[in-house]
């Protein structure tokens, strides 16, 4: 029986696990099958507190697992398939392994989503982007697009133009999801230009972004388009698949949590990080949330 198991090697996971292990839960750590997070696709980052140089988001992720580690937080890999309440504890299916556990901290994340060509795979991190206010500040005086029409493609694109020298909002309909004022934003805004309606067909360039080849979605037209980042915003997807039986979500699936806490509807389980944010979406966020959770665990511990 474990006190504490943590599903999810992110920032929010892996700050879980440290404070977890510091208050000497021994907290299991159940990796995912891809530790730590979406992070480690950062080829640098820049906005972590208290690192004043450049960090790749794996070496940043590496040094959070350590210091869990130093801690005595325990380590499994692979990812957990299916959770059930039983008596007030839960299991959790690991393979044909059978783990139990008085509180499960969440902390799946949640995936940007991507675009469904072979080419943006080769390029993700290396000019294509899911989070603008991680790697804007990469495209000083560049030409960057955003993929996308909703509110964050207008807000990504918005914020862009602080660094970008151009940016071109590329999207599938002439439709725009995205609320009139935020549109109106950025039609009015100099910098940024209109390609509508254009799907991205491929992304060019050799190590790096230096372009796409876009087709017009009426007319079948192909374009190519010089630019040294792609941004994409056209949403993201919460992992919480398997806990949606346990745990109140949103519409999109984001699990809810109580007002400044991180327990959900489940005695016994909370959620960090962006598997229940679906505004900010930022490394600091998630391990402040990870931290949050792994009080509650304690208090919720000390209470039975």
């Amino acid at each position: 029986m474990e006190d504490v198991v943590i599903i999810g090697t992110g920032p929010a996971g892996l700050s879980a696990a440290v404070y977890a292990a510091r208050a000497d839960l021994k907290p299991l750590v159940i990796e995912g099958t891809t530790p730590g997070g979406q992070l480690v696709v950062s080829y640098e980052v820049e906005n972590y507190p208290g690192f004043p140089e450049p960090i790749s988001g794996m070496d940043l992720m590496e040094l959070f697992k350590k210091q869990a580690v130093r801690f005595g937080a325990k380590f499994l890999a692979g990812d957990v398939t299916a959770v059930k309440a039983l008596d007030g504890d839960y299991l959790l299916n690991r393979g044909t392994e059978t783990i139990e556990t008085r509180t499960v901290i969440i902390a799946t994340g949640a995936l940007a989503r991507r675009l469904p060509i072979p080419s943006e795979a080769k390029f993700y991190g290396k000019g294509v982007s899911g989070c603008a206010t991680c790697d804007g500040a990469f495209f000083r005086n560049r030409d960057v697009i955003v993929v996308g029409g909703g509110n964050t493609a207008m807000e990504d694109a918005i914020f862009l133009t602080r660094f970008a020298k151009t940016v071109t909002i590329v999207h599938r309909r002439e439709y725009l999801r995205a609320a009139p004022i935020e549109v109106e934003k950025a039609r009015s805004n100099p910098k940024i230009q209109w390609m509508i309606p254009w799907v991205i067909e491929e992304i060019t360039g050799d190590q790096l972004v230096t372009g796409a080849t876009l087709r017009h979605t009426e007319t079948g037209e192909t374009r190519h388009v010089a630019c040294d980042g792609i941004f994409v915003a056209i949403g993201h997807d919460p992992q919480t698949e398997i806990f949606r039986h346990l745990v109140k979500c949103d519409k999109q699936g984001f699990i809810k949590v109580q007002p400044w806490s991180a327990h959900t509807s489940a005695l016994g389980v909370f959620a960090c990080g962006d598997v229940c944010d679906p505004v900010y979406k930022q490394a600091v966020v998630a391990a402040g949330t990870g931290c949050m959770a792994a009080l509650d665990a304690q208090k919720y511990l000390e209470s039975k």
